[in-house]
């Protein structure tokens, strides 16, 4: 008998056949592009370590919105770089900075276009870390820690401003115990319950975030951030830290970085009942970049390749710089 012997081979048969039987598919539905704002006027400039991004000013990045738009992504995740950076990063939360200037730049040009944003203190703070640096009398500001609580409140309101701004969706990046909370409360209780919180919930120390770190100028002036971001051989925590932030009130949880990190997600989709967002991520994207300009591989394909295997693994969201490469694939 033919079948089921053969069904394998007939079900590979042909494109169309493969097309009709196939199990996992990449929508522009799925899709999520990061952007960087940065102080300024009339900015669209080329980021070196990441090929195809650009900075853009708060008046330029709503025609970029607009673009994204008529390529039918449904949504941005923002990232700011401000003019003037302290200890504290008290430009995050002001009420002109430049992602607050730039959610309603884009909600102007775009008003269907889903706005999240992310709340942390990195890019803001003079000493590039995620938080407050602890005063401690017996050790040096480079041997400090980072002050939890304060940090949280910090970020609170932060998220608040964004909120007030236009965003739809606040997506904290900084690995702080609570924080997730310390933002639901701040929300809520100055009526903004709708606002969602996508929460970078499994976010690793990893070593793929290096082209990001030059775009976004959030290189830590001393040390690194492994004290607060999950340690790599660690899934049992990304489990519990995942769990704590759906308590606290995350609507959305996201795993950083993705490819590396597909047995998470897989793990995430199969305990939790909520959408599962991953972030195919700046090293991720360049590597492929960079070898497909070797000539080593096919960037088309390696890209299909890859955000299939962040869909098959369970991802609902895939937060990615090919974004508009593969809407534009796909229409």
């Amino acid at each position: 008998m033919g079948f089921p012997k053969n069904r394998m081979r007939r079900l590979r048969s042909s494109p169309s056949m493969r097309r009709l039987v196939r199990q996992t598919s990449v929508s522009v539905d799925d899709l999520v592009y990061p952007l960087f704002v940065r102080e300024g006027e009339d900015i669209k400039a080329p980021i070196k370590s990441m090929t195809g991004c650009y900075h853009f000013s708060p008046d330029t990045i709503a025609t970029e919105a607009a673009e994204v738009t008529s390529l039918g992504i449904p949504a941005v995740l923002l990232f700011g770089l401000p003019g003037r950076k302290d200890e504290i990063g008290s430009e995050a939360w002001a009420e002109n900075g430049v992602v607050q200037r730039a959610i309603r730049e884009i909600k102007q040009a775009a008003p269907e276009l889903l706005v999240v944003t992310d709340v942390c203190l990195c890019e803001f703070t003079s000493h590039g870390h995620c938080g407050v640096i602890k005063a401690c009398p017996e050790r040096s500001r480079e041997n400090g820690k980072i002050d939890n609580d304060p940090t949280c409140e910090l970020l609170a309101k932060t998220a608040l401003s964004h909120a007030q701004a236009g965003a739809d969706i606040v997506a904290p990046s900084d690995m702080m115990d609570g924080r997730v909370r310390y933002i639901r409360e701040a929300l809520e209780e100055n009526g903004f319950e709708n606002v969602a919180i996508m929460s970078y919930a499994a976010k690793y120390a990893s070593a793929f975030y290096g082209p990001f770190r030059d775009a976004a100028e959030s290189v830590p002036a001393f040390g690194d951030r492994r004290a607060y971001q999950m340690d790599p051989p660690n899934a049992d925590e990304a489990m519990a830290e995942i769990a704590l932030d759906i308590e606290e009130g995350a609507d959305i949880v996201m795993v950083k970085p993705a490819l590396a990190y597909l047995d998470i997600i897989y793990r995430a989709r199969q305990r939790f009942d909520c959408p599962i967002a991953a972030y195919n991520v700046s090293g991720e994207y360049m590597m492929v970049n960079a070898a497909g300009v070797e000539g080593l591989v096919d960037t088309e394909a390696i890209m299909m390749e890859i955000l299939t295997s962040i869909k098959r693994a369970g991802a609902d969201i895939v937060i990615t710089y090919f974004a508009k490469e593969l809407a534009k694939l796909l229409s």
